[in-house]
């Protein structure tokens, strides 16, 4: 006992006495010097230490960079690189050839059939047949009344926006009574509200503006951070990018496939400005457990934004339609926002989707207003400006032509036809389904052969799914066009006859486009991958580079 009285009563004597000892004959500037250096040494060092980053993926990407500058390997990158580029280009070459192109105006305008046929030749160029239910997702309701109710509604609607309050307050009031109707199916209370948004990348991008700014102006955060699994949509990565949040992304369970929570709450710090939860997630349709999540985000005071973009207007009718779900929506104590899709399977136009609070003070948030500005006062709720009217009516049309029976109808039968698959696949060897879909996505994977073969197999038989990486697999998104006559059982079938097909030599690598896409996996520098999916993207745009004319009907283009 003495003794440790002694050490604690003497070691900030003998501490003391080494610092004055070290600088006894120093002059008064290089004292100054020596501290600032120090403490500006160690800001430095836990500026450094303390990224979302970690240290590991900090130094592959520097050493990476450093690799890319050295001229042979940065040839060799390039020469592959424009390989790359080529064949996109020359896909896209390939796949509108029988169509002619409008690089400039007509010397004279189309007239009205001309146009439509071109119209409908555009739109029939298309690889998979999405009406006979071949792609997943994509497109997830087109009966020929409602296209036809919409059709008229825009075309009634199509100038207005709701930017002009006082020109168009029947806009402005669509777009409060399409909100109004959401936040009660999520069981907002007369607190909830929201806005309408282009889709469900905006919706995000408004929560975390809106969230991010209330850490600042509320609580001071000057560095905001966002935690979410690895799973949340990419949109949450390309909202950090736009309004300079940093990520700390938190693993998931590779059973469940849903965010381990111990791992979230270790993951938050004072800077943590919103955390997330998917309702389902887009690469495996599981979800979150949201009620866990929300006890954190009341725990630290922090707001909690619940995904639900993909299946928010199945998960609001599915309890009605006879499936029950753990409490998700603003029912949960802690959960501050929503975002759910109503392009998706609320079955409206695209380009809409809806961003839901719990309470206005942080739709306040949300919102870009600029008071002095010479030419008046602006004020914003989203990101555009002017805004698409006609998406709105035909929104609210929407939601008022098919009522609450037939969105539960609806839902029942793409809830059934998923649950078919998924029972049906479950029963195949050679395969699994990751985790346990909640809604319309179900995902496979193999442990016995690589899985992007039995997507070679599909694409063969006229099937659009969609991969998924780390692990391998893929997923189909069921939309009402699964729900007609035959088309669930088709698939199962085309699925069981690849997967017989493929165990006969499971050992076989993956060939075709697909091997691209699954060598892209094996890349340790990720930014020779950003690079394959720019120039994909670039591909999108394609025209000849030729300025040569050629002729439709007579007609110089």
């Amino acid at each position: 006992m003495v003794t440790e009285m002694s050490t604690l009563y003497y070691g900030p004597t003998v501490l003391k006495q080494f610092i004055n000892t070290q600088f006894q004959n120093k002059e008064p500037w290089q004292i100054v010097s020596i501290t600032m250096t120090t403490v500006l040494t160690f800001v430095w060092l836990w500026d450094f230490l303390n990224q979302d980053e970690s240290l590991m993926s900090r130094t592959k990407k520097f050493v990476f960079r450093v690799c890319r500058k050295i001229p042979y390997i940065s040839n060799q990158i390039d020469k592959e690189l424009g390989k790359v580029a080529d064949k996109f280009d020359k896909d896209a070459e390939d796949r509108f050839k029988s169509l002619p192109f409008f690089t400039q105006l007509p010397l004279d305008g189309l007239k009205e059939e001309e146009i439509i046929n071109l119209t409908k030749e555009y739109l029939d160029n298309a690889q998979y047949d999405w009406k006979e239910g071949f792609v997943s997702g994509a497109v997830y309701y087109n009966p020929q009344e409602l296209l036809s109710l919409l059709g008229k509604v825009y075309a009634t609607t199509s100038y207005t926006n709701p930017l002009h309050p006082e020109v168009f307050p029947g806009i402005c009031k669509m777009e409060a009574e399409v909100v109004r109707i959401s936040a009660n199916l999520f069981h907002g209370s007369p607190e909830s509200c929201g806005t309408m948004t282009t889709g469900g990348t905006e919706s995000i991008l408004m929560a975390c503006k809106a969230f991010r700014d209330y850490g600042r102006n509320v609580k001071g955060i000057k560095k905001p951070r966002m935690v979410i699994p690895r799973t949340a949509h990419p949109a949450f990565e390309k909202a950090a990018n736009y309004l300079g949040i940093s990520i700390r992304y938190v693993s998931t369970d590779p059973i469940t496939t849903g965010v381990s929570i111990t791992e979230m709450e270790k993951a938050i710090n004072w800077n943590t400005v919103m955390l997330v939860g998917s309702v389902p997630n887009y690469p495996y349709g599981t979800m979150d457990d949201i009620k866990s999540i929300a006890s954190l985000g009341v725990k630290y005071d922090i707001p909690v934004h619940v995904d639900c973009c993909l299946g928010g207007f199945l998960l609001a009718f599915m309890p009605e339609a006879g499936y029950e779900l753990p409490p998700f929506d603003f029912r949960v104590p802690g959960v501050t926002s929503i975002s759910a899709d109503t392009h998706k399977y609320a079955y409206c136009p695209k380009g809409s989707s809806v961003i839901l609070y719990s309470h206005p003070k942080y739709r306040h948030e949300q919102y870009c207003i600029t008071t002095d500005w010479p030419g008046g006062i602006y004020g914003s709720p989203t990101v555009g400006g002017s805004r698409a009217g006609g998406v709105i009516a035909t929104c609210w049309a929407t939601l008022m032509h098919l009522g609450k029976n037939e969105y539960i109808k609806n839902t029942k039968s793409v809830v059934e036809t998923a649950k078919y698959i998924e029972e049906e696949l479950r029963k195949v060897n050679g395969i699994f389904i990751f985790g346990k879909p909640v809604t319309s996505v179900i995902a496979i994977g193999s442990n016995d052969f690589h899985v992007f073969r039995l997507i070679e197999k599909l694409n063969g038989n006229g099937w659009c799914v969609n991969p998924l990486q780390f692990p391998p697999g893929l997923h189909i998104c069921v939309t009402h066009v699964h729900t007609q006559d035959g088309v669930a059982e088709r698939f199962v079938d085309d699925v069981k006859e690849a997967v017989t097909e493929i165990l006969k030599d499971p050992k076989m690598e993956v060939q075709g486009k697909m091997a691209m896409y699954g060598m892209s996996q094996g890349i340790p520098d990720r930014s020779i991958v950003g690079d394959f999916t720019r120039f994909f993207l670039d591909a999108m745009y394609y025209t000849p580079k030729s300025d040569a004319t050629t002729t439709l009907n007579g007609i110089k283009k």
